[in-house]
């Protein structure tokens, strides 16, 4: 990809072509190969809803698009949760508190979260599906009382590749939260569920007359996913997926990301999921 290059602010701030930059302001280590970084904007930034994405990039190497994974309600800094898949992202990951970051967005279209009030919530997430999902978990049990059922069903490969690990202890010890961890490779210590997420969804309490599920994951952990949840009983109207598709514009003009009749970066990337099942099913796109 080429690299981008170094605007003015001003422009910038008009042009959503255009980066901004910004400065890492924390970096955590999470996992082997996945680090969070909390980057502060030095110009200001839209407000963003859970579920919307930035563009992150590097001069003259290229940019990437990354959820947000931080609560939209707190704080001046923009979380994202990053893994070194390809030079753009490990160049990201390298990335220290002081270090340049070009920032774009946000973008896209979040969570549903006006309409979650008085419904259980089933949250499903697979890997790295969880960093999605945080912001919309941090709202919830905020106003937990706006809420009926929570219930995070979290999938790993192993007992080293939980993501978020001490943060999903605390949300355990609130006790109004149901969370569920399965693996798929686990040895004699570990006393949890071994095997794929979507075999916990007939185990969850939730009333599917009156539950949205939110899901996000790799797309054949999400296909499964909704194949579970409607054996449940949810509607197809109350399933919500976030795609991620070669966005690489962000705003819907370079194609890259189209899907049927959407772009994912602009119609997405969460998508209601009897809006899209027609394209889904069909291999390729």
């Amino acid at each position: 990809m080429v690299g981008i290059a170094e605007p003015a602010a001003a422009a910038a701030a008009e042009d959503p072509m255009l980066p901004r930059r910004g400065r890492v302001r924390a970096r955590k280590r999470e996992l082997d190969g996945v680090v969070t970084l909390e980057i502060v904007p030095e110009a200001e930034f839209s407000a963003a809803s859970a579920g919307q994405f930035n563009m992150l990039g590097l001069p003259g190497i290229g940019e990437i698009p990354i959820s947000l994974s931080s609560d939209p309600a707190q704080g001046d800094g923009l979380v994202h949760t990053v893994r070194a898949v390809g030079p753009v992202s490990a160049a990201l990951s390298r990335l220290t508190p002081g270090d340049t970051v070009w920032l774009r967005g946000p973008f896209g279209v979040g969570w549903p979260l006006a309409e979650l009030a008085g419904r259980d919530v089933v949250v499903v997430s697979g890997g790295l599906g969880l960093a999605p999902l945080r912001p919309v978990l941090h709202r919830l049990l905020a106003e937990r009382t706006r809420y009926g059922q929570i219930v995070l069903l979290h999938g790993a490969r192993s007992p080293t590749e939980i993501l978020y690990r001490r943060e999903i202890a605390a949300w355990r010890r609130r006790l109004d939260i149901d969370i569920a961890i399965t693996l798929d490779h686990a040895g004699a210590d570990w006393r949890g569920h071994v095997g794929v997420v979507t075999h916990l969804i007939p185990q969850a309490a939730f009333d599917p007359h009156h539950a949205t599920a939110l899901v996000c994951g790799p797309e054949v952990m999400m296909r499964f996913a909704i194949a579970a949840l409607g054996a449940a009983g949810l509607a197809a109207s109350a399933i919500f997926l976030s795609l991620e598709r070669n966005m690489q514009c962000a705003i819907g003009l370079c194609g890259h990301c189209q899907f049927g009749p959407f772009f994912v970066c602009r119609d997405g990337p969460v998508f209601r999921y009897d809006k899209v099942a027609p394209w889904l099913s069909v291999k390729e796109i």
